[in-house]
């Protein structure tokens, strides 16, 4: 059976639009979902830009309208959250249980526009096959996603919270717990308050931190991140471009040394290394922000025994950390309706990315009806 359904269409040369797709019944492990919300980052509007149409969008929840002959443990009717960590399960990466690193299974976007993609037949586009950025494509009423993509919602929680749960929330928060590993009474610092950024400042205080100082350019954010965990807040005054001024305050507050673990969260490519300048000697600085573009650094600021790491997707292992996450917000320990700053509909989506470029949004969540 073949579907149609509306979706935000990238162009690979920075300019998208609204179409009309369609989408085939599921085959295999393949799960067909309607979406009812998709949550909006800066990476989402960096795709506009990846060289070849692509069905936009990576983090979605909704629920299961059919199911491919092999799912097993998934029906209709399901209520589902998706997530761009496909594992295969049989590579080196997956049996290593870093499935974050799959050897099989790559996110659209890093993948050559000819590639063969496992389920790309499945979404047409004026009668031919159209990728799905990171195999998702969220930003569209129907997703066709392998089974390995999808986890189950078994708490209570709003299609709009548990969609950012699928990039945003665990970005950040994975990165704290399970990459830079917190220990109770650490110290922490989070460059940039978006919603990666507050989601390390949650994970650090779940993880017990001492003192979490938050860094921003405006008040509004650094406001957020109070709410969020943070013990203090440094608002950067524009001028200080590199953080030198800022770093300098950090070390102050700290009596003059570092703190154990620094986290970049601005996508600012000339602030991929300023995390270095706020650690301690043998600290961590973590730049979270994915940034491609090429900077130079200082050599001396790994000096001494810093490491620096740049995380994928806060070290994702769904099976391990969704059902984490969501029973932390069950029990109120972990906030998620509190991050959407605004709902869209979908044809609202320019508007959208300009309250997310102009830094009006912890997220943004384009709604669906059902």
């Amino acid at each position: 059976m073949t579907r149609t359904t509306r979706a935000a269409i990238a162009s690979g040369h920075g300019t998208f639009s609204i179409e009309t797709l369609e989408v085939d019944s599921p085959r295999g492990d393949e799960v067909l979902v309607e979406i009812r919300a998709s949550g909006l980052c800066h990476t989402d509007h960096a795709s506009l830009a990846w060289k070849r149409p692509l069905v936009m969008g990576h983090e979605g929840a909704g629920v299961v309208l059919e199911v491919g002959p092999d799912v097993r443990g998934l029906a209709p009717g399901d209520r589902v959250v998706l997530n761009w960590v496909i594992p295969c399960g049989a590579c080196p990466a997956c049996q290593r249980g870093s499935a974050v690193h799959c050897h099989s299974s790559r996110p659209a976007h890093v993948m050559e526009p000819s590639a063969a993609h496992a389920h790309a037949e499945g979404t047409r586009w004026h009668g031919r096959p159209v990728d799905r950025s990171f195999n998702l494509g969220t930003l569209c009423g129907l997703a066709l996603v392998r089974q390995a993509a999808v986890t189950r919602l078994e708490t209570p929680v709003s299609f709009e919270a548990a969609c950012i749960v699928g990039c945003g929330v665990m970005t950040g928060f994975g990165s704290a717990v399970n990459v830079a590993k917190i220990a109770p009474g650490a110290t922490v610092a989070v460059i940039g308050c978006g919603g990666v950024g507050l989601n390390v400042i949650q994970g650090a205080r779940h993880a017990g931190a001492s003192r979490i100082l938050a860094l921003d350019l405006q008040p509004g954010p650094l406001e957020r991140a109070r709410r969020f965990g943070a013990t203090e807040v440094l608002q950067v005054d524009p001028s200080d471009r590199d953080l030198d001024q800022a770093a300098a305050e950090v070390r102050r507050r700290l009596g003059g040394q570092g703190v154990d673990h620094a986290f970049e969260a601005t996508s600012v490519p000339r602030l991929a290394f300023a995390p270095l300048k706020l650690v301690r000697d043998g600290g961590m600085a973590l730049q979270l922000s994915g940034i491609n573009d090429p900077v130079t650094v200082p050599m001396p600021l790994f000096m001494w025994d810093k490491t620096y790491v740049t995380p994928l997707y806060g070290g994702c292992l769904p099976s391990r950390d969704f059902p984490r996450i969501f029973a932390l917000h069950a029990a109120g320990q972990l906030l998620l309706d509190e991050l959407v700053s605004r709902t869209y509909r979908l044809d609202d989506l320019a508007m959208a990315f300009d309250d997310l470029l102009a830094g009006r949004l912890a997220k943004g969540v384009v709604r669906f009806e059902a």
